[in-house]
């Protein structure tokens, strides 16, 4: 997203404009600006950066109700704003290929379902997930795009089942487990008996029933005791939060609803959250999470919304 999304001025300046678009910001809140655009002629630049950045909003918005209503095999994020995956500029909306357009198993946001393999293996996907597999006669290979994969194995110990995601693999050593990736984290979860995970040249790490590790591309995480009910509440279309980042919350809240939530804060990204949400009910749980913590969210279009501080 370019300067928007890097320049420190221009997110301070995507903060304010969202406070003075709140009904309730007052004379306090202008003055407040007013103070904080005279500092420099690099405040000035920002608001202007981050007015055109939120009129750019209206413009794409109508190009994606067009897109989805007319290519309904397109991923609607990737159209959206984010990771790389859409470009606004003069020519207008470019959706760019993704490694998981053509994925075997694929949900929508909101989705949860469930296939039966060839070899009796059961995989479950929740909502907005993507996994890709290569069955042949010596080997179980799959990759998991995005999303969350839960996977009950099948014995068949001369054909070894694993599950890769963003450079890591998850082999099987007993029946059954849970994946998710989402952001830059993949997080692997023994349900039963255990795993192995190996990232890069790493030596890997094994997982036992009811423990869990995550990684990503600066290597493995510490193996931590878990409890599975609460990791596998998704199954059940419900979340579970126990003293997790508010920028995680919201990631993971992103995948049950359309459109983006952005942060204009780096702090309040870190205040944690203890809750249990319904999948079904995004915007409930979002406005929960405004109403008892001190943030407050604007919904610009029907596909952004800023979190910012009270």
């Amino acid at each position: 997203m370019g300067k928007e999304t890097t320049d420190p001025l221009v997110i301070e300046a995507l903060e304010w404009l969202v406070r003075l678009r709140d009904d309730k910001a007052g004379e306090e809140v202008r003055r407040a600006f007013q103070t904080w655009f005279d500092q420099s002629e690099a405040h000035v630049a920002a608001w202007e950066h981050a007015q055109a950045f939120w009129k750019r909003f209206d413009i794409v918005q109508p190009e994606i109700e067009s897109i989805r209503n007319s290519q309904k095999f397109l991923n609607r994020r990737n159209l959206l704003l984010g990771g790389g995956a859409a470009l606004v500029g003069t020519g207008g909306l470019y959706a760019i290929s993704r490694s998981d357009l053509f994925a075997d198993f694929v949900t929508d946001i909101g989705e949860r379902r469930t296939w039966t393999l060839a070899d009796g293996s059961l995989i479950e996907l929740g909502s907005y997930s993507a996994l890709s597999s290569n069955f042949t006669e010596t080997s179980r290979q799959f990759e998991l795009h995005r999303g969350e994969g839960f996977f009950d194995v099948a014995a068949a110990s001369k054909r070894p089942f694993s599950v890769n995601a963003a450079g890591g693999t998850t082999h099987a050593l007993g029946t059954k487990f849970n994946v998710k990736y989402v952001g830059d984290l993949v997080t692997v979860t023994a349900s039963e008996h255990a795993v192995m995970v190996r990232v890069g040249a790493s030596s890997p790490a094994k997982i036992e029933q009811g423990w869990q590790l995550s990684y990503s591309k600066s290597g493995l995480g510490n193996v931590t005791r878990v409890d599975l009910g609460s990791i596998e509440a998704w199954r059940q279309d419900r979340i579970v939060f126990q003293d997790v980042p508010l920028r995680r919350v919201l990631t993971e809240l992103e995948r049950y609803r359309q459109g983006r939530i952005i942060l204009t804060s780096k702090s309040i990204g870190d205040i944690p959250v203890t809750a249990i949400f319904s999948t079904k009910q995004p915007e409930e749980a979002l406005q929960t999470i405004a109403d008892t913590l001190p943030i407050r969210i604007l919904h610009a279009t029907k596909y952004v919304s800023f979190v910012y501080s009270v």
